[in-house]
């Protein structure tokens, strides 16, 4: 990394796309999971979509956290791209957990020592069911974009960074109540950033706060 330091951004931008590989692997229930690579280390990082985007959406987060020595797998949800899996019909009620669980096992599987998860929106829903669902230690921290688990976040096993606009609503409303809600019941350690405005998850990167949202990724990504 301290080679990649001394060359522009622009530069390392992409060669790092160049090198990127799609892969695609299996779920516990039978499903297939198709993925983006970017980077290389031990410290691996799953970029989790929301339902109005895909893995390639990730593509500009992605290469910024590969350059800070994250190995970076962006994924497709079943249902979603080339993506397969039981259930993926319903989306109100198909096993998303499995599809980020996969993700993880992939990348232990191939050299991560740790495995960090961001997801926005349903995708941060589903990350949080993962780490609830999953045992402890196997996935290291969650960033929730505009979200928080579907089950009980009292049960998470994963150090968790809530990120939200104040005004972000759904057709039910502020999102910001339920989100605090949830963000009560997590074990520490756990923060929660609330930033102007009205961007609903991923879409804060194509707001004049998504310097700030990298910011606080990146050093929540590596405190020790």
């Amino acid at each position: 990394m301290s080679a990649l330091r001394s060359l522009p951004l622009a530069f390392i931008l992409t060669m790092l796309a160049a090198a990127q590989q799609t892969i695609s692997f299996p779920t516990k229930d039978g499903g297939q999971v198709c993925g983006d690579l970017y980077g290389q280390g031990d410290r691996a990082v799953v970029l989790a979509h929301g339902g109005q985007f895909n893995k390639e959406s990730w593509k500009e987060q992605a290469q910024v956290l590969a350059t800070k020595g994250f190995r970076i797998l962006a994924i497709d949800f079943r249902g979603f791209g080339c993506s397969t899996g039981p259930g993926q019909a319903d989306f109100f009620t198909a096993p998303f957990p499995n599809d980020v669980l996969a993700a993880v096992t992939y990348l232990k599987a191939h050299g991560a020592k740790t495995v960090s998860v961001i997801g926005g929106s349903f995708g941060g829903a589903a990350a949080g069911d993962a780490s609830i669902m999953g045992a402890p230690g196997e996935i290291d921290r969650i960033v929730f974009l505009g979200a928080a688990p579907n089950l009980s976040a009292e049960k998470l096993k994963s150090r968790a960074l809530y990120i939200l606009a104040r005004e972000d609503r759904s057709g039910d409303g502020l999102r910001l109540p339920g989100i605090r809600a949830q963000y009560e019941k997590t074990p520490q350690p756990k923060e929660l950033i609330i930033l102007d405005g009205s961007a609903h998850a991923q879409f804060l990167f194509q707001t004049d706060q998504n310097d700030r949202v990298m910011r606080e990724i990146e050093r929540f990504l590596s405190t020790p």
